[in-house]
């Protein structure tokens, strides 16, 4: 598990991108916090910083967002508007058809949604947000281990300053 500080929305870019540069081939991501916590912010860093070109779409009313990323294609849902996970059956989500899953309230997913390798949980603390990665795989155990080895999050203080 990995804790720290995003001051701002500059923090928060700088953690896509270190999430984008050291992340697996294949990879589930759990996106969880409260309305405004940041969580599509950092789903934008992290595929601007794969390389999709364009305006990066919130997903809040398509329910979910497709962009070709190098190796695949990344898809970023938000299920905050859906009932149960049945409701995800309409969408034609494949696990193979992704690369990379970037989930908004996945637990209004659970069981429909392939099994997650890394949990970012992230809340509004003061003007900024504090961000925790929890592993839920080896794959996401590996991505952490990577993160840190790399120094990516250097810069990033573990607590609000």
């Amino acid at each position: 598990m990995i804790e720290g500080w995003l001051a701002d929305e500059q923090a928060t870019v700088q953690l896509g991108g270190a999430l984008a540069r050291t992340r697996p081939a294949q990879a589930v991501v759990q996106l969880r916090g409260d309305l405004g916590a940041g969580k599509s912010t950092l789903a934008r860093a992290l595929l601007r910083a794969l390389g999709v070109q364009g305006p990066i779409r919130s997903p809040t009313y398509t329910l979910v967002e497709r962009y070709p990323v190098d190796g695949g294609e990344a898809w970023h849902l938000d299920l905050y508007r859906i009932g149960n996970a049945g409701e995800l059956d309409f969408l034609g989500l494949d696990e193979a058809g992704a690369t990379l899953w970037l989930v908004e309230w996945p637990e209004r997913g659970a069981g429909a949604l392939p099994p997650t390798d890394l949990i970012v949980d992230l809340a509004v603390a003061g003007e900024g947000r504090s961000f925790r990665l929890s592993v839920a795989s080896e794959a996401g155990q590996a991505w952490v281990v990577r993160l840190a080895e790399t120094g990516q999050l250097r810069g990033l203080p573990a607590e609000r300053q």
